[in-house]
């Protein structure tokens, strides 16, 4: 999506909404890329790290998470620069790029809107329906770019689909073809830009093509 614009995700402030596995590996790749993960929550409240959360602020919040009933807030205990529920709201810390990945429908419209004017440039889902019907059609009235996990996921189930065997430039290929293929998709039936759509066509004809060829008819 950013190369699309000629961006990349060097720099790029980002919000992530949850501190499960699944956050701390998002949080893990995107400082791989040279992006600045801001922030995780749970169901106590958020911490902000206004420089951001590098390689060790992110080993030690998996420290705290890993222990069974803690929770995130803990770790403002083993950082002088982070802060508590502070902002009151998540969503009113300015970032590029947010990435929900916890609890479902976690982005409402009023969500997305405060994401908008806080600067917020896209939505990428790192769960599954984080992000609810309301929310996806006032990210499109505001311009904020979305990608649903329908299109965002796909990379573990091609990993499972190949026995996890595939190395990351395999991986990120075909990752990179799927995106192709839902993006052609979608401008084929005049939804041009919707991930939603896209994935969804590309899904359908799949699931189509392959019951045609074991004579469905």
């Amino acid at each position: 999506m950013l190369k699309d614009k000629n961006q990349s995700l060097m720099g790029k402030r980002c919000l992530i909404i949850g501190s499960g596995k699944n956050a701390r590996a998002v949080a893990d790749t995107l400082l791989d890329y040279g992006a600045v993960p801001l922030t995780f929550s749970d169901e106590s409240g958020h911490v902000y790290e206004p420089s951001g959360i590098d390689k060790g602020k992110l080993k030690t919040i998996s420290t705290i998470k890993q222990e069974r009933g803690t929770m995130i807030g803990r770790y403002i205990m083993s950082s002088t620069t982070a802060k508590f529920n502070e902002p009151s709201s998540i969503f009113d810390i300015p970032c590029d790029l947010c990435f929900p990945c916890g609890e479902i429908k976690s982005i409402d419209a009023d969500a997305v809107n405060t994401l908008a004017d806080n600067g917020c440039e896209g939505i990428i889902e790192g769960g599954h329906k984080n992000v609810t019907n309301e929310a996806r059609q006032m990210a499109k009235s505001r311009g904020v770019m979305y990608c649903p996990h329908i299109v965002s996921l796909t990379g573990s189930n091609i990993s499972h689909a190949h026995g996890h065997s595939l190395d990351t430039e395999t991986l990120e290929a075909e990752v990179n073809r799927i995106y192709e293929d839902v993006k052609e998709a979608a401008t084929e039936f005049n939804a041009r830009g919707d991930l939603v759509a896209g994935g969804t066509i590309v899904g359908f004809l799949r699931v189509a093509n392959a019951m045609l060829s074991h004579g469905a008819v």
